[in-house]
């Protein structure tokens, strides 16, 4: 649960996904869920030339079981209170 409390904080800024066929994805987070499904909104595709059949996509649904990585800008993370969420929740097993 540590990893969705962290993304629900990142509702709202733009993130790059890359899934595990090497698309790679940026866009605004709309939501996500448990499972770690991801929405975004205001698509772009890197490396647009190799996937022309996603350049007229706006909006997308992501399951969170194709996603490889999810970068998040560096000035979003609170490395302190993630770090201390990680340590209670470790502590609590």
């Amino acid at each position: 649960m540590l990893f969705y409390s962290f993304f629900k904080t990142l509702v709202g800024k733009e993130v790059c996904v890359e899934m595990k066929n090497d698309v790679v994805l940026t866009g605004t987070l709309l939501s996500v869920d448990q499972y770690l499904n991801v929405k975004l909104s205001d698509i772009n595709v890197v490396e647009g030339e190799k996937h022309p059949q996603l350049a007229a996509m706006n909006n997308c649904f992501i399951r969170g079981s194709v996603v490889r990585y999810i970068q998040i800008p560096a000035a979003e993370v609170d490395t302190e209170l993630l770090q201390d969420a990680a340590m209670k929740e470790n502590s609590t097993k």
